[in-house]
């Protein structure tokens, strides 16, 4: 995996990168179209954030570099990289459960608050990934 030169792509199996935690300097893109959508990246080493229509969606501290978000009816992956630990923060839907696998191992199941937002912790090393996987939880 490597740092998106370009801040934000669209992949060709329609999933999204963005992000380049290599950078020194605070780089920004808005308006970058995306299966109907318009996103806004904001990255550089020190933190990466992603918005989707003026919406929170992701944040980590410090920069990721994040390759083919998708997102589906319940589930939304990724793989990030990074050079250290990093605290990833999603936007989801408020107070609502949802299982979350690190490198297909079971975390646990999280609640989001009432801005939808939760916190995952990653292990990261310069030069190796994680797959993340947050799945909403079924309703009992």
């Amino acid at each position: 995996m490597s740092v998106v030169e370009e801040l934000i792509k669209n992949e060709a199996d329609g999933g999204l990168s963005f992000g380049n935690h290599r950078l020194k300097i605070k780089s920004k893109l808005s308006d970058f179209a995306h299966k109907g959508d318009l996103y806004k990246v904001k990255t550089y080493s020190e933190v990466t954030k992603l918005e989707k229509n003026g919406n929170f969606i992701y944040e980590s501290i410090p920069g990721t570099s994040v390759n083919n978000l998708k997102f589906s009816n319940n589930t939304i992956s990724f793989v990030v990289e990074g050079v250290a630990d990093a605290q990833i923060t999603l936007g989801l839907e408020e107070e609502t459960d949802y299982e979350v696998f690190i490198d297909n191992s079971p975390i646990g199941v999280m609640k989001t608050n009432l801005s939808g937002k939760f916190v995952i912790g990653v292990e990261l090393d310069d030069g190796n990934v994680s797959e993340i996987k947050i799945v909403k939880a079924d309703k009992q």
